[in-house]
């Protein structure tokens, strides 16, 4: 917005979410004072405090909590729900009124994310939000913080009158991106520019380091971003090179969505635990699982912590009364932790190793689609390829950030396995300054860059992006006609441009339903506008079908041309533009993947 006072990035992230900003008129970006905002939240009961992360939680509170009137913000009376650290915290002990992971829900194509399923499996009494709901609750939250806390009498200072740029993970595809814009929309923030988080942490980085950055790469350089939250895993790769005598920066490759983060590792210790208080004679139910889970997250915090603890204590509260509803004991060891993580989710592997696919159980429960296997460096490994038809290229420097790898001993493993499979080159760590916080400074950085104070990465979308297109064939009896892959929009296409593969022409069916296969491809960077795939199944992926009936008399065919226009926020706009007059029809996505 031209008339910001505010340069705003916003960190909607699985498990915390942050909120950085500086002044729009501020100068050298080098020297931008970029701050942290101080979320105000519910900690307890009736308790507001301060903090620089918000809980990405959102409770929704019966009848009980409703009556204690002890839920209300400085900012609002409204009890119908609860987020930050108190929804987590009260989550814990009635999860079946907690939302988490509502950003993880954004991208998954199995289930209707405009409608209310979440929490999911919770019984029907319950009240339900959708994916896209529980989003904007967190937004709507940080809006109402920001507005109580800095606009106060001024309304040019409100939040929804900055210029704001959103994060989302580099894996988001077209539909998961243009539901996290409607989000913001509905959390009342119209305006906004999207961001790939491990953009925003190589754009933090080089804003804590100031011109030195330049010194710390050089061209031919290739630096891995690897990080990992709570939720998720999220791997990018950039290239730096010379462009008439300056450095250059370029994304040029970016992994799939991969649910493993700290939430699988203290997981993974709640079993070990558990299974160590059963062989003590303590068997735990579902409920008393769950709290050890919380509980497993900072006992697992404070000894991977630099001087972190040898053992730490952890207590349960039992169920009934009495003996039996007497408080559970047990402790965590260092050695159980870096078994339990170090082998099982930082194994040491080969450059050539891949993810082990488990045998899958025929019926299975609707719900995240979490990884069979969690060796993260597996993942990383199948990352790197990029491709089969690609020569693997090993990065030259490394970028961590994410709340796992704040511990030294994570750094060090992935360090030590990169290295390994280097032939050439020894491996940088490059240094960041703090791993919470740098996705929301880095995106205020950006919005720095976006008016020219400021280095920019080349980027682009994220994937190459395909139409279904039904081959000319004659009609076998039972069986469709097969599906060729039009590439509309290329892998860097550049925010603001349009594809438009006008030497094709195709038929496009009007007057009555029909239904338009929209495709992806992360390993497929080189194909062009236009470019029509015959064999494709092995490295374009379906994202959603659009199902429509579009304007115009029932059942005519109309010959068309396909146009894709990638948004200045960094969405995409699907259109069928008619070859014999004016005629233009826009393609909305669904958001439910059609059997």
């Amino acid at each position: 917005m031209a008339d910001a006072r505010y340069i705003v990035g916003i960190d909607l992230g699985t498990t915390n979410s942050i909120l950085a900003y500086t002044a729009a008129d501020a100068e050298a970006p080098e020297n931008a004072d970029i701050k942290v905002m101080e979320v105000p939240q519910l900690i307890g009961p009736g308790a507001v405090a301060a903090q620089k992360m918000l809980p990405s939680f959102v409770y929704l509170p019966g009848e009980t909590d409703k009556a204690s009137e002890t839920l209300g913000l400085p900012w609002q009376d409204d009890v119908s729900r609860v987020v930050g650290e108190l929804a987590r915290n009260r989550g814990a002990e009635v999860p079946q009124q907690l939302i988490s992971s509502s950003k993880s829900w954004l991208c998954h194509t199995m289930v209707d994310r405009n409608q209310p399923i979440l929490p999911w499996g919770a019984p029907t009494e319950v009240r339900h939000l959708s994916p896209v709901e529980a989003s904007a609750a967190i937004l709507d939250h940080i809006r109402r913080a920001w507005n109580h806390t800095m606009a106060h009498e001024d309304g040019r200072l409100l939040l929804e009158r900055q210029e704001i740029f959103l994060t989302v993970p580099a894996s988001f595809d077209a539909v998961a991106r243009e539901l996290t814009v409607k989000a913001a929309g509905m959390a009342g923030l119209p305006d906004v520019v999207l961001l790939e988080e491990p953009q925003a942490v190589f754009y933090a980085w080089i804003h804590d380091s100031g011109e030195q950055w330049r010194e710390a790469v050089s061209p031919g350089d290739l630096a891995l971003v690897c990080d990992l939250g709570g939720g998720t895993s999220d791997f990018s790769l950039i290239r730096v090179s010379d462009a008439a005598g300056n450095l250059e920066l370029e994304r040029i490759a970016v992994g799939r969505h991969i649910l493993i983060g700290g939430d699988n590792m203290d997981l993974a210790l709640a079993y070990a635990v558990a299974k160590q208080m059963k062989t003590d004679g303590k068997k735990l139910d579902t409920w008393q699982m769950r709290a050890l889970w919380h509980t497993c997250r900072s006992a697992k915090e404070q000894i991977l912590a630099a001087s972190g603890s040898e053992t730490v204590p952890i207590s349960i509260l039992g169920r009934g009364s009495g003996l039996i509803g007497g408080t559970l004991r047990t402790e965590l060891k260092r050695e159980t932790v870096e078994q339990v993580i170090m082998e099982g989710f930082f194994p040491s592997c080969e450059p050539n190793a891949r993810p082990a696919a488990a045998t899958r159980t025929g019926i299975q429960e609707t719900g995240l689609a979490y990884e069979a296997d969690p060796a993260i460096t597996r993942h990383l490994a199948q990352f790197l390829s990029r491709g089969e038809d690609r020569p693997r290229e090993m990065p030259t420097a490394v970028l961590f950030n994410g709340g796992v790898m704040k511990a030294e001993l994570l750094q060090e493993r992935v360090s030590e396995v990169l290295g390994a499979w280097q032939t050439d080159t020894k491996l940088r760590v490059l240094a960041s300054a703090n791993m919470d916080l740098s996705v929301a400074i880095g995106a205020t950085y950006y919005g720095l860059a976006r008016r020219g104070r400021g280095v920019r990465i080349r980027s682009g979308l994220n994937r190459s992006y395909y139409i279904g297109v039904a081959a000319s064939l004659p009609a076998v009896p039972g069986m469709p006609p097969p599906i060729k892959a039009l590439c509309v929009a290329p892998f860097g296409m550049e925010e603001g441009s349009e594809a438009d593969p006008t030497e094709r022409e195709f038929n496009l069916i009007v007057g009555e339903p029909a239904k338009f296969d929209f495709l992806g491809s992360a390993v497929r960077t080189k194909d062009a506008v236009g470019t029509l795939l015959e064999d494709w199944e092995d490295e374009v992926e379906p994202i959603t079908t659009i199902e429509t009936t579009l304007e115009g008399d029932h059942g005519t065919v109309i010959p068309v041309s396909i146009r894709i226009k990638l948004t200045e926020i960094g969405t995409l706009e699907l259109w069928c533009v008619s070859r014999q007059d004016d005629r233009r029809w826009k393609l909305e996505f669904n958001v439910r993947e059609q059997a």
